[in-house]
């Protein structure tokens, strides 16, 4: 379940970001997570028409953000504010904990979490 962070990594040639582009077609995101490489992407000048069918087209699954996991990230805030994961970082830990699916990230600070979902940090 990708990040994203570990997203934008691949897509913009970041460090850890080629092991992403290679794992693209097994992976999957959450749709709030697809909006934030959306919006970083237009900040920072990148053309964004057909970005959403080309990661499709390699094989990225992008998935619902459903009712569910809403209550799932709401209830890891109290494990995670203190180190300031955001909602859309919060998508991303509840549904990798509902497929039980690592959480794949470029933030180093996810690293420092204490909860039971696996995270794998890129760089």
């Amino acid at each position: 379940m990708l990040d994203a962070s570990a997203l934008l990594a691949a897509l913009h040639g970041e460090p850890g970001g080629r092991d992403v582009a290679n794992q693209l077609e097994i992976a999957a995101i959450c749709s709030v997570n697809l909006s934030e490489v959306i919006q970083r992407s237009l900040a920072r000048g990148v053309e964004i028409d057909g970005l959403r069918d080309d990661l499709v087209a390699v094989g990225l699954t992008i998935l619902p953000f459903t009712a569910g996991d809403a209550e799932a990230a709401a209830n890891l805030w109290s494990a995670t504010h203190s180190l300031g994961l955001s909602l859309g970082d919060r998508a991303c830990l509840a549904l990798a904990q509902r497929l039980s699916l690592p959480a794949v990230t470029a933030d180093k600070i996810w690293g420092q979490l204490r909860i039971s979902i696996p995270i794998q940090v890129i760089r």
